[in-house]
């Protein structure tokens, strides 16, 4: 069942998203060669803390860390570590959610460290670039499917490969709702969109071909083919005005 939120309900979510957002920003400014992956994640689950909220992946289905963190050819669900330390050159993907006052927010971010080739910022601007023109579909009356056509058309277009195996969700009093957002198909299909739907929609792009196999911690996915891949999610509302990115930063 697809939940519509309500106007006030939807406000109620501005706060979670706005923090997660405002962290992750913080956190990507933290990004450096000689940092680690935990020292990404102890920053995260203090500032959440500190504004009253709980971090949504820490627990969930025995999740370890606060930040999911994803190094070059992990797609997602990367495992915070000490052992893990960024070098000139990697990229990184940070995933973040919380719960504050009875909602989640969710949002992620690609970031380089250092200095990276220009395929690589290639990579990851196509991938911040599909998640803006999948927002764009986010329209009352506008179909679910409309959203991962517009992700695919865009990143096919440039050579890249989308992810298939992971997919965006609606999101609200759980972390994961319905419903399921792909980010690929043909356009037209599945449900009709409605004001109130609240939507993580979130791009998973790899470098070469989109297969990905999930490591021995049972967590971290990797493209089979060890290219590189991005992650870029937001938390959109669909309002009758059009998409409300709940997670955008603040101005």
């Amino acid at each position: 069942m697809i939940i519509c939120r309500s106007a006030n309900e939807i406000e109620r979510m501005k706060a979670p998203n706005q923090l997660v957002a405002t962290i992750l920003a913080k956190l990507a400014a933290m990004v450096a060669p000689g940092v680690t992956t935990m020292d990404l994640d102890a920053q995260a689950e203090k500032w959440a803390r500190e504004a009253g909220a709980e971090p949504a992946f820490k627990g969930y289905r025995g999740f370890p860390g606060t930040l999911c963190v994803s190094v070059n050819d992990e797609v997602v669900h990367g495992i915070p570590s000490s052992a893990r330390v960024l070098k000139s050159g990697d990229i990184i993907s940070i995933d973040m959610g919380v719960k504050l006052g009875g909602f989640y927010g969710d949002s992620a971010v690609t970031v380089p460290v250092g200095d990276v080739p220009a395929a690589t910022t290639s990579l990851l601007k196509v991938t911040n670039e599909s998640l803006a023109r999948a927002i764009a579909q986010v329209q009352v009356g506008g179909r679910l499917s409309d959203i991962g056509h517009a992700v695919q058309q865009w990143v096919e277009a440039h050579g890249f490969s989308v992810v298939r195996e992971f997919v965006g969700h609606g999101i609200g009093e759980a972390l994961h709702e319905e419903p399921q957002i792909p980010n690929y198909g043909k356009p037209g299909r599945g449900p009709t969109l409605a004001e109130g739907m609240v939507l993580a929609i979130e791009p998973m792009v790899a470098m070469g071909r989109p297969e990905t196999k999930v490591l021995k911690d049972g967590w971290t996915a990797v493209t089979r083919d060890g290219s590189l891949a991005a992650h870029f999610e937001h938390t959109v509302a669909v309002t009758k005005d059009g998409p409300l990115v709940l997670t955008a930063p603040a101005a």
